[in-house]
């Protein structure tokens, strides 16, 4: 398929925008571009041609099934965007005095107090951009928590399991603290006796999940919280996984001080084209005067990481989501999450199996390793072959705990008759991988694109397009 640059031709175009209704100003000589923006020259048609190719060569959770472990992609209601599409939504600016847009800062204020409620902290912020910059900016307050007692040059160690997203380590890091890594239990879950042995005055935090990223809640999480409290930390919570427990147990009454949240993940927003994300920040009170404060139609100063309020219309989404939901619909949606994973895990069983042989979360982890001892189709293999077969490849080799690992998360929006159908092909790969390995090692057969190289795409990436 060839680049829209590639498809441009010379005075070609189309007239899409409204004639201005406003007095032009002209811009200083000094701002003004020497050379006009080398934009694709192509007509309406052709445009629209181009962006429906391109659709064709995409799969989302509305072309089918979209088990991508961790990430929650389920379906995003069309309500959804109509509502953050309103004109009083989407014509504002976020300089505006307050009084001109006071619709948008009570819808603001709204969604805080209703994500309080969920998470059960005290205060929240929009302005993280998404996940990662929400565990940034959550890890950041508990810097500036010990920073105010004093104790800030002491605590320089934030405990992390190592069942944990690859974004903790990372996100600790970069805050300035030393990562300790901790071990699970054969469980799954934090090893107790793990963690109470690097806990110590040099203990700044922890940072968990919960449910876990192998999909189990872990049953000791009032103790695990109690110990990093008593050594003086602060406890994180990742909420990439809230979607299992939403409505139904909150963070807050876990013992955690504070969290994000992707609203692009639980509050049904939508993933897709890298974004835009919400990583919405909540704390408890003693946390709270450490919050980034927005900028947005209020002039206030502080200490700020993102512009004005965030991705403004990603939490109008959110809100609308809730609002829709409710306070009944919301544990609904949680239990129906876990309702799937486990009728999913279920129905694979007797071919790949769980790593965890137990009742789920939201979502669960396949185990690989004796199926590749027996036939050498990989766990990559499989999911190559999965996506000749109509479906997304779940997320692969992670948790890192787990060789071989493909982790499933239907969500609460599949209906029972395509985890049935996505059962059966899992069931049929499982023997096709005993009769024709080499099938699946060269899977996908009919996809846009097969193989490439990870490696080479990852170190040496090419994203800007240059005229040959």
């Amino acid at each position: 398929m060839k680049l829209i640059f590639e498809k441009s031709v010379p005075g070609h175009g189309c007239s899409i925008l409204p004639a201005c209704d406003v007095d032009s100003v002209a811009l200083p000589a000094g701002l003004v571009r020497e050379t006009a923006p080398a934009l694709p020259e192509m007509a309406e048609m052709d445009i629209s041609r181009h962006y429906t190719e391109l659709c064709k060569r995409v799969h989302g959770v509305n072309c089918g099934f979209y088990p991508l472990g961790s990430c929650t992609m389920k379906y995003n209601p069309r309500i959804d965007e109509e509502m953050a599409a309103l004109p009083g939504f989407t014509g504002i600016h976020p300089l505006a005095p307050a009084d001109t847009v006071a619709g948008c800062v009570e819808a603001l204020d709204t969604a805080s107090k209703y994500l309080c409620e969920v998470f059960g902290m005290d205060d929240c912020t929009f302005q993280p951009a998404a996940g990662a910059h929400g565990e940034f900016t959550g890890v950041l307050l508990i810097k500036k928590y010990h920073e105010s007692r004093g104790e800030g040059a002491q605590r320089t160690k934030i405990i992390v399991p190592d069942s944990a997203h690859g974004t903790n380590p990372a996100t600790a890091n970069m805050c300035g603290y030393e990562v300790v890594n901790i071990a699970s239990a054969p469980n799954g879950c934090v090893d107790l006796d793990a963690l109470k042995a690097v806990l110590g005055p040099d203990t700044a935090g922890l940072m968990l999940t919960n449910p876990n990223t192998v999909g189990i809640f872990d049953e000791n999480i009032l103790e695990i919280t109690r110990l990093v409290h008593e050594a003086g930390g602060l406890c994180y919570y990742d909420g990439a996984n809230l979607n299992a427990v939403m409505g139904v147990v909150r963070p807050g009454d876990m013992g955690f001080d504070c969290i994000h949240s992707n609203l692009h993940k639980t509050f049904a927003t939508p993933h897709g084209g890298g974004g835009p994300g919400a990583g919405a920040v909540g704390c408890k009170a003693h946390l709270a005067q450490f919050l980034p404060k927005s900028a947005m139609m209020d002039g206030v100063e502080g200490l700020q990481v993102r512009s004005f309020a965030g991705n403004f219309l990603v939490v109008i989404k959110a809100l609308t989501y809730i609002m829709t939901l409710g306070k009944e619909g919301i544990p609904e949606a949680a239990k129906n999450a876990v309702l799937n994973a486990n009728y999913l895990q279920e129905k694979i069983k007797g071919t790949f199996e769980p790593a965890f042989d137990r009742i789920c979360m939201h979502e669960f982890v396949l185990d690989l390793s004796r199926f590749k001892k027996e036939t050498g189709v990989s766990a990559l293999d499989v999911a190559k072959t999965l996506i000749d077969n109509g479906m997304h490849p779940p997320t692969m080799y992670f948790p890192l705990i787990v060789h071989e690992a493909l982790m499933l998360e239907p969500t609460e929006t599949e209906s029972r008759e395509t985890l049935d159908e996505a059962a059966a092909i899992f069931r049929k790969l499982y023997e096709l991988g005993y009769q024709d390995p080499e099938y699946m090692h060269n899977a996908p057969h009919n996809a846009q694109i097969a193989r490439p190289d990870e490696v080479r795409a990852a170190r040496n990436p090419v994203v800007r397009w240059a005229k040959a």
